[in-house]
């Protein structure tokens, strides 16, 4: 199957950050792409690609199958991999949602091929028991408003075996609609992948 994506690169990356959109979104996910404008200019860079095609996209039980998913970002692993200009760059995740659940699967399912992970409002305890066996270090972003979701990430923290950071946004929702808080989550998620991924400069 081929997935349509975008692929920015810039001068002297020192690493790749592929992104994994949430429920009902996709590659064009605004808050997703200022995030990822935001890594550029960490030297990071990024592949925003659709999980889904549209036919999938419109059958729920798809969009929240997080195995599916997970395989999807696994498929583009193994394409960063294959490209001889991407190959030599560590390689972040970063999931929103159900996304995140996506991205720490995949990291579960492929130790030492992953740097690091980062999760916007994601949905970890979706990730079930491969929260134990991921080892990439993992960042945990969550909306202080967004109470639900804050108790679902408190209680996956505690089941992640790595390095691991539980960041909540004051005064942000679940969509982090409100002003500034979208720039708190590009800060954290910058800092976070800079120094997991471009320690040493490019490989």
């Amino acid at each position: 199957m081929r997935l349509p994506g975008d692929l920015e690169i810039p001068a002297r990356a020192a690493g790749v950050v592929l992104f994994a959109h949430g429920s009902g979104s996709s590659r064009l996910s605004p808050r997703n792409r200022f995030v990822a404008g935001a890594l550029h200019g960490h030297r990071l860079g990024t592949l925003l690609f659709d999980l889904l095609s549209e036919d999938e996209a419109a059958d729920r039980r798809a969009v929240f199958d997080i195995a599916l998913l997970a395989r999807r970002l696994g498929d583009a692993l193994d394409w960063v991999a294959a490209r001889a200009d991407l190959a030599p760059l560590q390689v972040g995740l970063f999931g929103a949602s159900t996304g995140a659940a996506a991205a720490l699967c995949a990291a579960a399912a492929h130790r030492g091929r992953v740097s690091a992970v980062v999760s916007r409002g994601g949905r970890p305890d979706l990730a079930g028991s491969d929260l134990a066996r991921v080892e990439a270090p993992t960042l945990l972003i969550v909306g202080a408003l967004d109470t639900e979701v804050l108790e679902l990430n408190r209680a996956a923290l505690r089941q992640l075996q790595c390095d691991k950071r539980l960041e909540i946004v004051p005064g942000a929702t679940h969509l982090f609609d409100e002003p500034g808080t979208l720039e708190v989550v590009a800060n954290l998620a910058g800092a976070w992948f800079a120094g997991h991924l471009t320690e040493g400069g490019p490989r």
